[in-house]
């Protein structure tokens, strides 16, 4: 009974997350159609943050030992864990990024780890860390709705075969809902085309439906390593659908404030 008021509860918190702040504009109704959530995926981005003068050796080994295969078990993947370089004003943080097929995976899958032995057994250092010596110092996490125009993740060959990459995480925050929804639009309407086009690697893509600093989206793009990853946003900022995009005046003032974050992954990581 508990985990069916649970499920309800996240549907149509989840639901009102989505549909808020539209109003009456058509366009916006159209967007947020149930029609248009069939296929895409929800992420849980995670952010392990650690203490300065800590390592993250334990959190590493739950990570590859314990909660990627648990998940994978479930039939979650891939599943990315990586770490932040050239971190200037964030503490010392793991990201790790879980893809879900359905709000129902999603709700049950902590009950499922929880009841799943081997999960408990190999995760047990971690788990039963003392407190005296935790594996982090808190857990940040946002919930997000994959982007129509990309309702999965995608993996560039170089991520597949797993070999030297680089990833950078941005978040584009807005000053209002409607605002946010807007620059979902823009990129449904050709930016997430032209990324693709100039070699940007997309990962994914997601509109934050719960979680910090509310309203905002965030996306991955990748490279096989810094400079090309410069060349490639070189091109994207040339690309003539971009162009056309920032002109047009529909899609102004509907960002506030962009983060980037470079990310290497882990030895674990499965993206």
């Amino acid at each position: 009974m508990l985990t069916m008021k649970r499920r309800t509860f996240l549907k149509t918190s989840l639901a009102t997350s989505v549909l808020g702040g539209l109003g009456s504009t058509r366009f916006f109704a159209r967007a947020a159609e149930p029609k248009n959530l069939s296929g895409r995926e929800y992420y849980e981005l995670r952010a392990y943050r650690l203490n300065p003068d800590g390592n993250h050796d334990l959190l590493d080994a739950y990570l590859e030992k314990a909660l990627i295969p648990a998940l994978n078990r479930l039939g979650i993947k891939p599943v990315g864990a990586f770490t932040q370089i050239e971190a200037k004003n964030d503490p010392p943080t793991v990201y790790v990024l879980i893809p879900y097929a359905s709000l129902e995976s999603y709700t049950t899958a902590l009950l499922r780890l929880n009841a799943d032995s081997e999960y408990q057994t190999a995760g047990a250092a971690y788990l039963q860390t003392p407190k005296a010596s935790p594996a982090f110092q808190r857990i940040d996490s946002w919930f997000l709705l994959a982007f129509e125009g990309m309702p999965k993740i995608e993996l560039p060959a170089y991520c597949k075969d797993q070999k030297p990459r680089i990833f950078e995480l941005r978040t584009y925050e807005s000053h209002s809902e409607v605002k946010a929804l807007n620059k979902v639009a823009m990129f449904n309407a050709g930016e997430i085309d032209a990324m693709r086009e100039t070699g940007l690697g997309p990962i994914f893509y997601g509109q934050t439906l719960i979680g910090r600093d509310l309203p905002h989206l965030m996306y991955m793009t990748s490279g096989e390593n810094r400079e090309v990853h410069k060349e490639h946003w070189s091109a994207f900022g040339k690309h003539p659908t971009w162009q056309k995009l920032k002109a047009d005046p529909q899609y102004k003032d509907n960002m506030t404030k962009g983060t980037p974050r470079f990310l290497v992954p882990l030895g674990c990581s499965q993206i």
